[in-house]
């Protein structure tokens, strides 16, 4: 074993020291093994809301209009909603709600991801990024429809064709504008990149027909703030088999929530 002298030793750990300043934070998640001087930066979140109550009761009666019809006791319980099991509640957490109606029933779920990088030369936003990165891809939004405002306004959103589905019902079908004129440029409601919701945003959506009794469609929100990765998922699936479940309130509405869990982070 190479001796080395003791001055030199604690001249070299000086000057680390020294270099990694800017860099100090709370040794929670930090990269075992390492100094912390040469550890990339933590994410800004080192901890998770309870996903049970990051939604106001009155949001929550937004987006779960049956729940209204039914004894107070049972509207309690669905208010409640159910916590996601995970392994690591620092790491990940989830909750969700189902109403039931005569007209068809709702449901909606949150997850939120908080992402840890143990790679010292990788932080934890970048880390995230990765991991957003993937959902992204895996969505596969269609490559004209990558901006919400790319203005071309033609297009059907994604059908699923699930559990043995019959021929897929329609999609997306792009809406006129506010003011309903007949020039009224159409708005694009087909799965999309997100432009103004955190650091990075994309909206999914697909019908789902199971057999030629029954469909629903989902609207998934999913952003990127810092280190952490929110997925929103909402359905609606309507009691009638001919009713195509409304594309532009489920986004207007998945998008208003995700926007709401935004400003929480935020706080």
């Amino acid at each position: 074993m190479a001796y080395v002298p003791g001055a030199v030793l604690i001249a070299a750990l000086v000057a680390g020291c020294s270099a990694g300043g800017e860099g100090d934070a709370s040794t929670t998640d930090s990269k075992p093994g390492t100094l912390a001087a040469s550890a990339a930066p933590p994410g800004k979140y080192r901890t998770l809301p309870e996903p049970c109550r990051a939604l106001s009761l009155s949001t929550l009666k937004d987006l779960l209009p049956g729940a209204a019809q039914l004894p107070e006791v049972q509207q309690e319980k669905v208010y409640e909603g159910t916590p996601a099991g995970t392994f690591d509640t620092d790491r990940r957490v989830g909750c969700a709600w189902k109403s039931d109606a005569p007209e068809g029933s709702r449901s909606l779920s949150v997850d939120f991801e908080r992402v840890v990088s143990y790679d010292p030369a990788v932080s934890d936003d970048d880390r995230a990024r990765e991991v957003y990165a993937k959902k992204e891809s895996a969505a596969d939004l269609p490559a004209s429809g990558l901006s919400a405002d790319s203005g071309d306004g033609g297009g059907d959103a994604k059908d699923g064709a699930k559990d043995g589905a019959a021929s897929p019902g329609p999609g997306v079908t792009p809406s006129a504008g506010a003011d309903g004129g007949a020039g009224a440029p159409a708005e694009d409601l087909r799965p999309r990149v997100l432009d103004s919701l955190g650091d990075s945003a994309f909206l999914d959506d697909a019908l789902t027909r199971a057999g030629s009794t029954a469909q629903h469609r989902t609207v998934s929100v999913v952003f990127r703030t810092s280190n952490v990765i929110v997925t929103i998922a909402y359905t609606v699936q309507p009691a009638l088999p001919t009713e195509v479940p409304d594309s532009k309130e489920l986004q207007d509405k998945a998008q208003a929530l995700g926007q709401k869990l935004v400003d929480r982070f935020s706080e």
